[in-house]
Order: structure tokens, then C-alpha cells, then sequence
């Protein structure tokens, strides 16, 4: 597993004199040059924190990868096909297996995402305009996945009335 190498949290301002005036074409140079460096050092510190938490997330997948294995082995050594999942495990797995699907999909949107630094087809606007359509994609997401806890608490509730039907 790669090791997260140090990383400061502060940022160091150089100044050095030029020779010619402040407005100068060096001068601009210069100062494109010192803000291009504090940006590729501020993308350097996410890439070690998302690093940093992709391990910890590849853990926690390896993890219930083998819970749900347990599960399903569990479910397989047991007769019959009835569910001994109740109504709160069964909208706890829904949610969880939502919000699995949203970070996977993120993940691969960012791997997928076009390097706007190297000369990419987007325009600005373009660029804004699909990350508009995604924070909506995003939000739509959430409220399916709400609806379908909602759906799930109440498909529960619904099998608990039957059952006490039936009982009557």
C-alpha cells in the first residue's frame, strides 16, 4: 500500500526583484509562472488526501466484500427462502448500496474527466454548464435514493400489516 508522502499545508510567496519594472512582460511571466507553481502544489495536496482516502476506502470495500460473502454463504448453509432481514437492515443495505453507487460513479467521472489544462473542446461556459448538470444529477440521485427508502420502509410495513392480517 502506497504510503501518503508529507505534505505542508502552507505555501511559501518568493519574491524576486526583477530587473525591469513591474508591468513588464517578464514581471507577467514571472507571476504566471509562481501562480501556476502554488496551483500544482495545491492540486499535489488533494491528490495525497484523496490518495490517502481511496486506501482507506479500498479497505473498507475489501471489508464488506467479505461481510456480504459471510452473508451470502450464511443465507446458502440455510433452508428455505425466507428473508430474516428486517424492514430497517433491508432500507440500511438500499441506502447503503445508493450511496455505493454514487461515490463509485463519481470516482469514475473524475477519471474520465476531460484535462481542461491540455487543450480540451470545452469552453468555459461548457465546462460550468456540465458541472451544473452534474450537481443536479447529483441531487436527483439523492432524492431517487430517498424515495426508494421510503418505498422500502413502506413495501416493510406493508408485509408486517399482511402478516398481522393473516394472523387475524
Amino acid at each position: 500500500m502506497a504510503r501518503r508522502p508529507p505534505v505542508s499545508l502552507s505555501y511559501t510567496v518568493v519574491i524576486i526583484p526583477l530587473r525591469t519594472g513591474l508591468y513588464s512582460l517578464d514581471a507577467l511571466r514571472f507571476y504566471l509562472w509562481v501562480k501556476r507553481q502554488k496551483d500544482l502544489e495545491k492540486e499535489k495536496d488533494a491528490l495525497c488526501s484523496g490518495l490517502e482516502i481511496l486506501e482507506k476506502a479500498r479497505l473498507w470495500y475489501i471489508r464488506r466484500l467479505e461481510e456480504n460473502r459471510a452473508m451470502q454463504d450464511s443465507v446458502e448453509a440455510r433452508t428455505g427462502f425466507s428473508s430474516s432481514r428486517g424492514g430497517a437492515a433491508e432500507a440500511r443495505s438500499c441506502l447503503l448500496r445508493s450511496r455505493i453507487q454514487r461515490v463509485n460513479s463519481s470516482l469514475g467521472s473524475v477519471m474520465c474527466e476531460p484535462n481542461l489544462t491540455m487543450g480540451s473542446n470545452l469552453s468555459l461556459q461548457d465546462a460550468v454548464a456540465v458541472s451544473e448538470l452534474r450537481w443536479r444529477n447529483i441531487l436527483l440521485t439523492q432524492e431517487v435514493s430517498d424515495k426508494n427508502r421510503q418505498i422500502s420502509i413502506l413495501e416493510s410495513e406493508n408485509k408486517a400489516l399482511v402478516e398481522r392480517l393473516d394472523e387475524v
